[in-house]
């Protein structure tokens, strides 16, 4: 579905061509395209693929989707894949995609499986003609400047999780297999961003310095501020990985104290029942020449020995920590 499309010249809209007038519009004119669509049909991206002659590869890879985040060269032409990630309602990852043609003179961003839009990175960047008149170079950096800020909160909230968690750990109570299966769903969102920011940190490392693409030239110190962001990410999501595990280890030391000290508590009321029983079992024989057997206080004489024991054994366990 298109979303938009306008021909920029000296960074002002001057026409809105649509998807079959574009060719014609980029040769009455000066300036260059910026085109938007949305879960495209076949049709679209070939009738768009004849109008800007858009490289067969990089079509074919826009229209399956799922692609790993990646820069390519065509050329003078650029296919950037890039991985959009929206929180949803059960706290997992959803993961879209936004392809991204960027040409001499037109800028076509293709998005899939999201409802993550460029609307307000239009906005800015027509609110700012001088960067406009930069060309379609400009149009990709905000294109890949609006992703990559995206992750930032992700990464915060899943910081925030993760604090909350560390606080509640020796907390009494708590449901230790609980707090495993939090960390382990927290590790698996990293995992998504990971996804999305470690093979993009790897090309937009060549988009400035070096060898850099025609398109790209007059930005590159754009470009090497993006770079800085995702580093940024990158050590957040190192750091925050390294928490979950030591969490994680430290919750199943945890676990192990916890039932240690059980296992002495049952070790401790084992030991008591056992005097009393060893000390009834004695007194149960009924042997004839047992000196208390026929005396008056001999009965009370035997449950207050078993009380005696039973109340020494369960004083030293309490002294020790057992009970």
């Amino acid at each position: 579905m298109l979303i938009n499309s306008a021909l920029y010249d000296d960074g002002r809209v001057v026409a809105e061509p649509g998807l079959d007038g574009v060719a014609e519009a980029l040769a009455s004119r000066a300036g260059f395209a910026w085109i938007a669509l949305r879960d495209p049909s076949d049709d679209e991206l070939t009738r768009l693929q004849r109008e800007l002659n858009l490289p067969p590869l990089a079509v074919e890879d826009a229209r399956k989707g799922h692609q790993r985040p990646k820069v390519e060269e065509y050329g003078d032409l650029l296919f950037a894949a890039m991985h959009l990630l929206e929180a949803g309602a059960d706290g997992e990852l959803r993961v879209g995609e936004v392809h991204v043609f960027v040409g001499p003179r037109f800028v076509v961003s293709v998005r899939h499986r999201s409802d993550q839009g460029f609307l307000g990175v239009r906005g800015r960047a027509e609110r700012e003609p001088h960067l406009l008149r930069l060309g379609p170079g400009f149009v990709f950096y905000a294109l890949m400047d609006a992703v990559v800020d995206r992750y930032f909160p992700l990464i915060d909230e899943v910081e925030a999780e993760l604090e909350r968690l560390e606080a509640s750990m020796f907390q009494a109570g708590q449901d230790r297999q609980a707090i495993v299966q939090q960390l382990f769903g927290l590790k698996q969102r990293l995992a998504t961003l990971r996804h999305a920011v470690t093979p993009l940190l790897e090309v937009t490392s060549k988009l400035h310095g070096g060898r850099v693409p025609g398109v790209c030239m007059a930005m590159q110190d754009y470009f090497r501020d993006v770079y800085d962001h995702l580093l940024r990410i990158q050590a957040s999501i190192d750091a925050a990985r390294e928490t979950i595990i030591a969490a994680t280890q430290v919750n199943l030391t945890l676990v192990t104290i916890d039932e240690s000290l059980v296992t002495k508590r049952l070790a401790a009321w084992a030991a008591i029942f056992a005097a009393s029983t060893a000390l009834a079992g004695i007194w149960g024989m009924n042997f004839e020449k047992m000196p208390e057997l026929k005396w008056a206080f001999g009965y009370p004489m035997a449950l207050g020995a078993i009380a005696v024991v039973s109340g020494a054994l369960y004083w030293r366990f309490r002294r020790l920590g057992w009970l």
